[in-house]
């Protein structure tokens, strides 16, 4: 009798232990994946139904051309910190003046600038080759530099912006590859400083498709 009750205990006291460590396994989410296992990816932001527009409408535009098309993503260094230092109020007067001053800068009057959350634009330029939309972003760049914006938890001590470009030349329905490359430019412009800019010509991509393809 005496051996079984403490079996009984020794059974009790294992499974409370095994119930105690379950509860602190993470479950769903909250789990670490494997070393080698990639981690689940966070969803992609949607572009607004504003901007959704204008870039399906210059693509279209484009396309019947038969010419290239370029896409600026443009985000304002630091914007976190911009933030958090000026409160709302101040943050929101810069991002007024900074979009106003890659408005003035555009090459066309036509060209538009869009507002894409906080910090962050977009900017079409149907029959706009790369070169010539680079040479437009350069000019953007200084434009917000000459603003002379005070940006306190920035190294520059100004405001700032970093861009991504791409071009490509459309072809059939809108593809959001643009946007994504112009995108993904953009974060690689900002990992190497301050106020930089990076370009992707997707249109020697295409040709070469279409040549391998033929």
């Amino acid at each position: 009798m005496t051996d079984l009750a403490s079996d009984r205990q020794g059974d009790d006291f294992w499974g409370r232990v095994r119930l105690a460590l379950g509860a602190l396994r993470p479950t769903g989410d909250d789990r670490v994946p494997a070393y080698g296992q990639p981690a689940l990816a966070r969803p992609k932001p949607e572009l607004n139904p504003r901007i959704e527009e204008e870039l399906s409408e210059s693509w279209a535009k484009a396309g019947a051309r038969k010419v290239p098309m370029s896409l600026l993503v443009i985000e304002i260094d630091r914007m976190d910190e911009l933030f958090s230092c000026y409160g709302r109020d101040g943050s929101d007067h810069c991002v007024r003046l900074v979009m106003q001053a890659i408005a003035d800068a555009l090459p066309r009057d036509g060209d538009l600038c869009l507002r894409m959350g906080q910090g962050r634009f977009v900017v079409a330029l149907p029959d706009l080759p790369l070169l010539v939309a680079r040479t437009s972003a350069g000019h953007i760049r200084e434009a917000v530099r000459k603003l002379n914006l005070a940006h306190k938890e920035s190294h520059a001590g100004i405001v700032t912006v970093s861009m991504g470009v791409a071009a490509t030349q459309p072809t059939g329905e809108y593809d959001q590859t643009l946007f994504q490359t112009a995108a993904a430019a953009l974060k690689k412009a900002q990992r190497k400083g301050l106020g930089r800019l990076q370009a992707v010509d997707l249109c020697p991509t295409q040709k070469g498709r279409r040549k391998a393809a033929a």
